[in-house]
Order: structure tokens, then C-alpha cells, then sequence
């Protein structure tokens, strides 16, 4: 099969052999995910969330780690304490902070960065003249004054500062002129790197190229670019700087951010690396594996801050090597490169086909291959498999998301699965007892010639329901000891029937190595929760014994 040159083919052969599509130019990433990340409106880290991210953010390599704003708050004050009892090998903390007030000898803000005791100060000053005159209410000249005087008072005390030029792009739309004259002054002043922040996030890439194209050709140096996510084009600001020589981005893990967000590094270190040649994680540790730690990076920051993962996050979503059409997946069978512009192991993703009544039988081929079954695209299994699934979301189950349920159907269509359970009777219940809701579920379920009864409470009739079927399972199948419910959702089939409509219900689970989900569909809710959680256990245990029966 003949192979497609270019960065695509390049790309996906690079995994094939074993290394790292990596250049010899070199880009600095900030990431300032502890600064202006807890800027989000809803997101407050602790001081050990603060901690746990900064030693994650080294393990993969980014350059900068902004840690706080030491004379904000008291908990970023404790950071930048605590912090000096790890160690870290690729990454270097950073204080942040601002520019002197006027007039002030000994400014506390500045003395709070010098007291942080790092080597780095990330400092931002005005270039816009709507906040030097209307909000600092000082002259463009004090202003000036300020910049050079702040990054002086930080490099006398043995630091070296990154100078964020606060609303860069708009007070150069403003005055071009007197937003020069204030990067100028911070690398008079001796800062090491000159940021252009797009603080309000309004700048659209072709104003963006032009800015960076003039600053690079009329001011130089080290320079670099912080963009928020207002216009939803921070992270192309930030690649097409550093497609014009910049060397410095910053940005959040996951986009996090006041307001829309800002460029998010998931995105933004995979397109450098991988599409640019350029190294963005890098430091004593770097080490092939660097770059497939995004993904697990990415769900962590999720996962602490108990905020539900974006599945169409570009790179590391869940959805973001998902293939549902049969087209798409017939081609990806024979060539990933189809529809597919980066090899998702490239930065710790995986492969999804989606079963569906828009998918085809490669869908489903793929599913049966997974389970270990020896067929083609051609067999029957296939083809009345795909014909069930049609009509199951003809009737309201939707099954895209549930891959669990479609392997029962090929597993019971094959003949090589029988439950290890059956439900005999349910009952769940809620009632309010002197104000106080208490919910109680009911099962008999029958496991050979065996037949066992629960009954437990819950914080809700789904939540009881799922405590006595796992209290009764469990007695005669400890192998589901450490499977969690992982999700579960409900949504309305039907919506014009009001609150009597069918209700779709999936459910996900997980045991630390594997995750599945069921799906079921009824006009009671609880009826549709029952049958999705005897699905979800039953095949955990068929695909054991499956599994089983194959090493044997």
C-alpha cells in the first residue's frame, strides 16, 4: 500500500518506529493553571490540589509553573513555601505578581515576589493607555516609570522576570506606539522574556499575526504570548506566534481561566510537537513517554476539581479519536490515516468505534474482535447484530456510548454467553419521613439453583437499588468487588408525553483497569435503571469467563 508523504504520514509512521517527532527548536511553556486557572469562576484549589498539579506539571515537562500570586492571598504565600520541600527535575517555579504602585520606595507586592524565594517573577504592567489613564489614573510616562523601576527592584534581588504586557493587543489598536514603548521599557529594564498578553481574549488571529510580525521585527528578543479564550481562538493566537519565532506560550491545563478560558497546553504541546517539529516538554527528565502523559494530566485537573472531562476535547477527549460513521470506520480499518490527523498513543489516547445505526458492520467487527471472536465482515453474526442495534435505536437505545450492550447482543448471538444472574423480582422506593427522603431498594436474584435476597438503603432508589443487587452478586461473585458505578445519565425518549415519556438510562462502570457502559430504555425510569445495572454487572462477569475459557 503506497504511504502519503507529509507531516500526516510522517506523523503516524514515527509511532511505528518508536520515537518522537521532535526538532531542535525549542519552546518555552508557563503554565499558569495555579494563578489564573483558579481564576475560573466555580474552581477552588486547595493548597495540596496546588501542590499535586506543580509536581504532575514537572513530571511532564513543562518549563514554567506559575505558581501563585504570593501577595494576594495567604494560601499562594503557603505554596511557595511548601513547594521547597519537593523537587523538581524539568520544571521552574514562578511567583506572579504587579507592577509597583506609584510613588512607593518598598512595595509589598514586589516584596512578596522577592519573598517567595524563587529564581523566576512573572510580572505584568499596563500597556494600554484606557488602564494607565483611566483605571491606574497616572500618566503614560509614570507608567513607563513603573515598568522599568518594578523589573529593576526584582532583578537587584537576583531574580529573573517574565514581563506580561497586560491587554497588549488592545492597547496597541489603541496607540501602537505607546504600547512599543512599554515592552521596550521592560527589556531595557533587563527582562529576560517579553510576553503580549490578549487579556480580554477579543484579538482574532489575522490582527495577531500582524502584531506579532511587527513586535518581532521592531522590538526582538525573547518573546512570548498569553491569549484567553474570549473569541475561542486562544490556542491558534498561540500557535501562529510561535509559527513567527515566538518561544514562549502560556496557557492553562484544559483551557481553565476567568471568563471563556485560556489557551489550553492539551492542545497547544501535542500541535507544536507533533505538527511543528518543536519541542514544548522538555527539561533533565524528558523521555519519549513525556508527551503521552497529556491525557492523563488532562483528567487529573478534571478529576480534582469534580468537573465533568470535555469528551470533544481536540487531543485527549474521549471523543476525539471516536468513529461513528460507516465510512469512517471501514477506511480506518484499513488505514488509520484516513480520518485521523495524529496517531491518538501519540499523547496516551485511545482508538473508539461507535455502534450505531449509522454505522456500518466494520463497527461491529471490530467490537466482536475485541471480545476474541473469530470472524469476518462478512459473517452473519455481523450482519444480524447490526440489523439488532438498528432496531433497538429505532425504539428510543440510543447505544453509541454503550459499548457493553452491544457486546451482550454479539456475545448472545454467538451462543457463548449466558448471564451469571437473574433478577427475579426488584423493588426501589422513596418516601419523606418528617422531612427527610429515605430510599430503599429490594432484589431476589437467582444465580444457578440458588436464590438470594437484599434489601439496603440508599441516598436515592437507583442508589438502594444498586446496593442490594451488589450486596446480593457479591456474596457468590467477589470478582465485582472493585467495580464502580462511574456514570450514570438519564435522558427523555419521547419528550411530548411529559413526565410519563420513555426514559433512555446508561450507565457507566469501571474496576481500575477497564471501563464499559449499558444502556436500556423503558417508560420507568427505575425499570430501565435495573435492567442497564444487571447489564453492566453480568457482563463483567460473562467477559471474565470468556476471557477465562480462552487462556485455558
Amino acid at each position: 500500500m503506497p504511504h502519503r508523504s507529509g507531516p500526516l504520514a510522517k506523523g503516524v509512521r514515527l509511532i511505528d518506529q518508536g520515537k518522537m517527532m521532535q526538532g531542535d527548536r525549542k519552546i518555552e511553556i508557563l503554565d499558569t493553571t495555579l494563578r489564573d486557572g483558579a481564576q475560573t469562576t466555580g474552581v477552588a484549589f486547595s493548597l495540596q490540589d496546588k501542590i499535586e498539579i506543580a509536581t504532575r506539571l514537572d513530571r511532564v515537562g513543562i518549563s514554567f509553573i506559575e505558581g501563585g500570586w504570593p501577595g494576594s492571598n495567604p494560601k499562594d504565600l503557603e505554596f511557595f513555601r511548601r513547594i521547597k520541600d519537593y523537587s523538581f527535575k524539568n520544571s521552574k517555579i514562578a511567583a506572579f505578581g504587579a507592577t509597583k504602585k506609584k510613588g512607593s520606595a518598598e512595595d509589598p507586592s514586589l516584596r512578596s515576589i522577592v519573598d517567595s524565594d524563587v529564581r523566576y517573577a512573572v510580572l505584568f504592567g499596563k500597556s494600554w493607555l484606557l488602564h494607565v489613564e483611566g483605571v491606574l489614573r497616572i500618566t503614560a510616562d509614570d507608567n513607563l516609570t513603573i515598568i522599568s523601576e518594578s523589573i529593576e527592584y526584582l532583578r537587584k534581588h537576583g531574580m529573573e522576570v517574565i514581563y506580561d504586557a497586560e491587554h497588549f493587543f488592545d492597547g496597541y489598536m489603541d496607540n501602537r506606539d505607546y504600547a512599543i514603548s512599554t515592552i521596550r521599557t521592560a527589556k531595557e529594564a533587563g527582562a529576560r522574556t517579553i510576553v503580549l498578553a490578549d487579556t480580554n481574549g477579543g484579538t482574532l488571529p489575522q490582527h495577531t499575526l500582524k502584531v506579532v510580525r511587527d513586535i518581532k521585527e521592531n522590538v526582538g528578543g525573547n518573546l512570548g504570548i498569553h491569549a484567553h479564550n474570549d473569541s475561542g481562538v486562544a490556542v491558534a493566537n498561540s500557535l501562529l506566534a510561535a509559527s513567527e519565532g515566538f518561544n514562549h506560550i502560556q496557557g492553562t491545563v484544559n483551557g481553565l481561566g476567568e471568563r471563556c478560558g485560556n489557551a489550553d497546553i492539551i492542545q497547544i504541546i501535542p500541535s507544536l510537537e507533533l505538527k511543528m517539529g518543536v519541542s514544548a516538554i522538555w527539561g533533565n527528565e524528558r523521555s519519549p513517554s513525556s508527551l503521552k502523559e497529556l491525557k492523563a494530566l488532562s483528567s487529573y485537573v478534571y478529576d480534582l476539581l469534580n468537573i465533568t472531562p470535555d469528551p470533544y476535547q481536540p487531543y485527549v477527549g474521549r471523543y476525539a479519536f471516536s468513529h461513528k460513521g460507516g465510512v469512517h470506520v471501514d477506511a480506518m480499518i484499513k488505514d488509520s490515516r484516513a480520518y485521523e490527523h495524529v496517531d491518538p498513543e501519540l499523547i496516551g489516547n485511545t482508538r473508539n468505534y461507535v455502534v450505531s445505526e449509522l454505522a456500518g458492520r466494520a463497527a461491529v467487527l471490530k467490537y466482536a474482535q475485541e471480545l476474541g471472536l473469530d470472524v469476518d465482515k462478512e459473517d452473519r453474526l455481523i450482519t444480524d447484530t447490526l440489523t439488532q442495534v438498528k432496531e433497538l435505536e429505532k425504539g428510543g437505545l440510543s447505544v453509541e456510548s454503550a459499548d457493553a450492550t452491544v457486546k451482550l447482543i454479539l456475545l448472545k448471538n454467538r451462543g457463548v454467553y449466558r448471564d451469571s444472574f437473574n433478577m427475579l423480582y426488584w423493588m426501589a422506593s422513596a418516601r419523606n419521613v418528617n422531612s427527610t427522603v429515605e430510599s430503599e431498594g429490594e432484589v431476589i436474584v437467582r444465580v444457578d439453583n440458588e436464590v438470594l435476597y437484599e434489601r439496603e438503603k440508599g441516598v436515592g432508589p437507583v442508589h438502594a437499588l444498586d446496593n442490594a443487587l451488589r450486596k446480593g452478586v457479591l456474596r457468590k461473585f467477589p470478582l465485582l468487588k472493585d467495580v464502580q458505578l462511574l456514570n450514570y445519565k438519564v435522558g427523555v425518549f419521547d419528550g411530548d408525553r411529559g413526565t410519563a415519556s420513555s426514559v433512555r438510562v446508561l450507565i457507566e462502570f469501571g474496576d481500575g483497569k477497564d471501563r464499559w457502559a449499558t444502556a436500556a430504555v423503558s417508560d420507568n425510569i427505575l425499570e430501565a435503571s435495573a435492567r442497564a445495572l444487571s447489564d453492566g454487572y453480568n457482563y463483567k462477569l460473562g467477559v471474565e469467563a470468556l476471557s477465562s475459557s480462552h487462556r485455558r
